[in-house]
Parts: structure tokens; C-alpha cells; sequence
């Protein structure tokens, strides 16, 4: 079992800046992909951003390309999502989460998620 507890969220301007992070524990966080989703409401979940074990492949939605950058401290068990130039259409719940490639295809670990509001 993996458990990810993300923290990080809040209230924010359009323009201003957050940055999310997710702890893990559990199992060894080097063997994990790790995500970030968002659902805002009355939306489906959506991708947002990925890293690789070693943090040096990443993905990001189109939507998010060039404003959040996603990273990890595999000594720290931790992936952080830094979002820049927020609009109020990132205002949604944003979860973490983690897979282990060599098992699985789709992520099987999530948090509880974290609120970012974006105000216009």
C-alpha cells in the first residue's frame, strides 16, 4: 500500500502562484510514476501533470504546458506541482497519485485531494 497525502492548496488571485506538494510512505517511492489529476465541479478528472521515477521525463496537459512544473525529492518521498499564472479555470480539486509501471497501467493510488481556488 501506498498512502499520499497532499497539501499546498488555497485561495490565490488570478496571476499568483501555489505550490502542492504530495508525501508519500509506504513503499519505496522510487519505483512510483507519480500524477496530479484535478476535478473541478461538475467535471470529469483530469490529467494535469506527470514525472518519472528519476524526475527527469515529464507530461503535462496542454492546458497547464508552460505554466506548472512538476518535480520530486525521492529522498523526501515527496512530488510537488508548482503552478504559475493562475487562471480561474484551474480552480478544481487536485489529487495525487502513483503507480508502479512495472505492475500496473493505470494509477492505483490517490490522495484525498486538495482545494485550489483561483479568484478572478
Amino acid at each position: 500500500q501506498v498512502q499520499l497525502v497532499e497539501s499546498g492548496g488555497g485561495l490565490v488571485q488570478a496571476g499568483g502562484s501555489l505550490r502542492l506538494s504530495c508525501a508519500a510512505s509506504g513503499r519505496t517511492f522510487s519505483n512510483y510514476v507519480m500524477g496530479w489529476f484535478r476535478q473541478a465541479p461538475g467535471k470529469e478528472r483530469e490529467f494535469v501533470a506527470a514525472i518519472d521515477w528519476s524526475g527527469t521525463a515529464t507530461t503535462y496537459a496542454n492546458s497547464v504546458k508552460g505554466r506548472f512544473t512538476i518535480s520530486r525529492d525521492n529522498a523526501k518521498n515527496t512530488v510537488y506541482l508548482q503552478m504559475n499564472s493562475l487562471k480561474p479555470e484551474d480552480t478544481a480539486v487536485y489529487y495525487c497519485a502513483a503507480k508502479n509501471p512495472a505492475y500496473v497501467k493505470e494509477y492505483n493510488y490517490w490522495g484525498q485531494g486538495t482545494q485550489v481556488t483561483v479568484s478572478s
